[in-house]
Parts: structure tokens; sequence; C-alpha cells
């Protein structure tokens, strides 16, 4: 059985990610948390409701990362990067599901997985997933007679925006239009902003309430539009992909990985 430690383990995620392992076969080897946590020393599954594990949460990140096959993150991309260089010393996989990475932090991913095989994505969930695949066969059916705009949907705590997943929806669908998505996409309009160009994907973002996480790409043509859309009833789509790619990536050959990777969409 593959040994998992999850990042987190205190929080909503990390301790759905534990119930989801437990499920799956997994055995949970280790539980972090920050220093200073107030849940640190009591018994991971308990805190996750799962029942006793005998793993105590953890504030130690080489103690937690020596025990485990795989470490899976949830935290934020400083974080992730400082768990992804210990995991690479030592020579274990992690998955990352944290979001907000920006384009240098990419990068640095990139180089410190070259010792070991890690994925990244900014939603674990298999039906998002799919949409990418799905995006990327209709904007290149569409071509440039279509525009193109993206209205995501999330709970007012989210920290990040646009969400990472929406912008890998953007991503995907510039990449199949030979399109750079650092020089099209438009985050912003306001007053007297000139007619909409070719080019342009459009995001526009909306937060509110405990909405876990809503988005919808609009392919507008003349006299037709398509829209397709992904809605997140629970979180705990994001943990089983989670632990589905944890189970994935130990073994693999290092680099860093997708979600596209781990489901075979590719």
């Amino acid at each position: 059985m593959v040994k998992v430690a999850v990042c987190g383990a205190a929080g909503r995620m990390g301790q759905r990610i534990i119930v989801a392992a437990k499920e799956a076969g997994c055995t949970i080897s280790g539980a972090l948390e920050r220093p200073g946590h107030e849940l640190v020393g009591q018994d991971a599954g308990l805190i996750a409701g799962c029942g006793a594990l005998g793993v105590a949460i953890s504030d130690d990140l080489n103690r937690v990362v020596e025990g485990c096959d795989v470490l899976i993150d949830f935290t934020t991309p400083t974080v992730s990067l400082k768990n992804l260089e210990v995991c690479s010393l030592k020579k274990k996989s992690i998955v990352i599901g944290s979001t907000g990475f920006t384009p240098e932090q990419r990068v640095l991913a990139v180089e410190l997985a070259r010792e070991i095989p890690a994925v990244l994505a900014p939603n674990m969930s298999v039906g998002v997933n799919v949409c990418f695949k799905i995006l990327k066969d209709v904007a290149r059916t569409l071509g440039d007679d279509f525009d193109v705009e993206i209205v995501e949907l999330h709970h007012n705590k989210k920290k990040d925006s646009p969400s990472g997943t929406a912008v890998r929806m953007g991503e995907v669908v510039a990449e199949a239009l030979g399109r750079d998505y650092n020089k099209v996409a438009n985050y912003h309009r306001e007053g007297i902003c000139g007619e909409r160009t070719k080019e342009e994907i459009g995001m526009q973002t909306v937060r509110g309430g405990d909405i876990i996480g809503e988005h919808t790409v609009y392919f507008i043509g003349m006299g037709e539009r398509i829209e397709i859309s992904h809605r997140a009833m629970t979180r705990d789509m994001f943990s089983r992909g989670s632990v589905r790619a944890a189970q994935w990536v130990v073994g693999k050959n290092p680099g860093l990985y997708d979600m596209q990777d781990v489901l075979g969409l590719r």
C-alpha cells in the first residue's frame, strides 16, 4: 500500500484527503501542520472524523516526509515549493493542489521536480480535467470565429483571483488557438475601454458565500453560443482526485506531471 502523508492535515481539505486516502486503502503515514498549530499532537484520524489512525499531527516537515512515499499538499505556492524542495532532497514523491503560482514559481517547480516525480495541478477533479480535454478540442474546431469568455465563481474566503482552474482553462484554449495566454487574457473592463479584440480571452471573477467552485467557458459566435460548465458540489472530488494522483505518481520517472497525465488524457 502507498504510504501517504498529508500537509495541512487539520484544515478542511486536509481532513477530507485523510478520509479519502483511508477509503482508497492507502496507509496514512504522516500528518503535517504549521508550527504552533493548536492541534499538533492530536490523532489525525480523530480530527478528520474517520477514527483513530495512531498518527499524530506533527509540525516536523522532515520527519513527516521521511516516513512517506508521497506527500499531498494543498497549501500555498510558497509553502508548496518548500515542501517540494524537501521531498526532492529526500527522493519522495509529491502531489500539489495549491493554486496561485506565478510563472516564475512554476519554473522553480519544474526545476525542483527534476529529481522526483511530482504532480502539480490547479484542480484535482476528474470532471474538470475532462473539461480541459473538451475545451482543447472545441477551441481547435471553432478556431478564431468565436469569442472566448471565462467566468468563475468561488466562496468569499478564496485568496487568489482568478482561480487556478480558470487560468488553466484559459491557457488550454489559448494554446489550442495558437495564442499566448499571458498576452491575450483580459481581466478587467471598465469605462470606455474600446471594442473587444478578436484575440482576447475575457476572465471574470465572482466571489461570495460558500460556493465551492463553478467555471463556465463561453464560445460566442454570430447567432450561436456554446457554454461548457463545471460545478463542484463538494470538496470530496478534489480529495479523491489527489489520492488517485498520489497512487499513480509513486514509482514514475522524475518530472513534473499534471492530472492530464494521471488520467491518461494526453
